[in-house]
């Protein structure tokens, strides 16, 4: 009997185990739960309680949460035309929410009401340099498509993408103000690296970063 060298041993255990290995590192997409549309404070106490903090829990939030914080965030709440819970400048909807988890990145599809896979690795140290954002369970990054706003000179396209992010997330503060999450939006970052980081195209633009989680304890 033919004996196997070690190089051919090795060989064959990478053949056989990496189809698993393969399967293991694939990021699926995630069904939400349709988003709760009751509940929560009312309008002038979350105002009220709207705050900023910079200290979070690691403890994950429930899918629930998650999708009833993102359709506050720009959710379609018309269907019958497709218009969102934020506004966006000639109806472009240029603004998209990624969504840095532990497990990867995902881009909200607010038409199915999903998580899409894009990235099988946890990025959300990348999102911003702040200690505490490689450790909170959500990090938000709002990227602009340039390309859905074809009709706008290149200032107006930057104006634009500014103005319909700070509606976005000021929806975002709203809400978890209404549910006792802590919530920061963050400039501070390092954006031609998280564009890198995150594969964009050269006419998506990340605007900002907004990180949300349990208050710390």
């Amino acid at each position: 009997m033919k004996t196997i060298s070690p190089t051919a041993r090795l060989v064959l255990v990478v053949m056989l185990i990496w189809p698993v290995l393969t399967f293991a590192m694939e990021l699926k997409p995630i069904e939400l739960p349709k988003p709760q549309m009751d509940g929560g404070k009312p309008l002038m106490q979350a105002l009220k309680d709207r705050k900023t903090s910079r200290e979070f829990s690691s403890e994950k939030l429930p899918l629930q949460t998650l999708s009833n914080m993102l359709w506050a965030a720009n959710g379609i709440n018309r269907p019958d035309s497709k218009k969102h819970t934020a506004p966006t400048a000639m109806n472009c909807q240029e603004i998209d929410i990624y969504v840095a988890l532990a497990d990867g990145l995902y881009l909200y599809d607010p038409n199915s009401n999903m998580l899409k896979a894009v990235l099988a690795e946890d990025i959300r140290a990348a999102t911003g340099p702040q200690p505490f954002v490689k450790d909170a369970p959500v990090n938000l990054v709002f990227v602009s498509d340039y390309s859905k706003m074809s009709r706008a000179s290149d200032e107006d396209k930057a104006f634009y993408s500014a103005t319909d992010t700070g509606f976005i997330s000021q929806n975002v503060y709203l809400y978890c103000a209404s549910e006792g999450l802590a919530t920061v939006v963050r400039a501070y970052v390092d954006k031609p690296a998280l564009a890198k980081t995150m594969k964009l195209k050269d006419n998506q633009k990340v605007v900002l970063a907004q990180t949300v989680g349990y208050p710390k304890k």
